[in-house]
């Protein structure tokens, strides 16, 4: 994987599925990260209140995900949405306002430590891993939702593609984010 393997290296990850070999898989392809693994909604939340991650893998179905998310925002640890029954748009959406840094699809999970890597890198440049995520799954969402699929809520679609930040999700993980609180941002 070469020199992008340093973004995950060393973080401290919670992984959050009812699967255990989902669990298993995301430890093995993240290796050289310390992973914390959660089989459901109370051993995850406990250990989102007891702990201090680099970045939460949070399934969405099974665990109680969108609450998770709620709780990981609050303490500003950037998250990521992993799903096999819950992809549809109305979660990406969901997602997103909650404050989500990406979602993404359990069958390209082989490719985790590599789309992790690339949103780690694109936070670091200050770029909106939103940006990164739709550049290189929009194809898929466009297949799976159909080509359509953003009309039914036009006006969340051109507010998000024109900025690539949604208001409140997005403020809501800043506002807990330590090194930015007090800036005036």
């Amino acid at each position: 994987m070469g020199d992008s393997a340093s973004y995950i290296k060393g973080k401290h990850i919670l992984a959050v599925d009812d699967e255990e070999d989902v669990l298993e898989t995301i430890q093995d392809i993240l290796d050289g990260a310390d992973v914390d693994r959660a089989k459901d909604y109370e051993t995850a939340s406990q250990k989102i209140r007891d702990h201090v991650y680099d970045l939460a893998i949070l399934d969405i179905m099974g665990v109680n995900g969108l609450q998770l998310l709620d709780e990981t925002v609050a303490k500003g640890i950037p998250t990521v949405m992993l799903t096999a029954h819950a992809i549809n748009p109305e979660t990406l959406m969901t997602s997103i306002r909650k404050g989500a840094i990406s979602y993404l699809p359990k069958e390209m999970l082989s490719e985790l430590d590599t789309l992790l890597n690339e949103l780690l890198d694109a936070g670091t440049q200050g770029q909106p891993p939103w940006r990164l995520l739709f550049d290189k799954l929009g194809k898929y969402f466009d297949e799976r939702f159909g080509k359509d699929w953003k009309e039914k809520d036009k006006a969340f679609w051109s507010d998000f593609s024109r900025t690539y930040q949604v208001g409140k999700g997005i403020q809501e993980r800043l506002q807990h984010d330590p090194s930015i609180r007090g800036k005036g941002i």
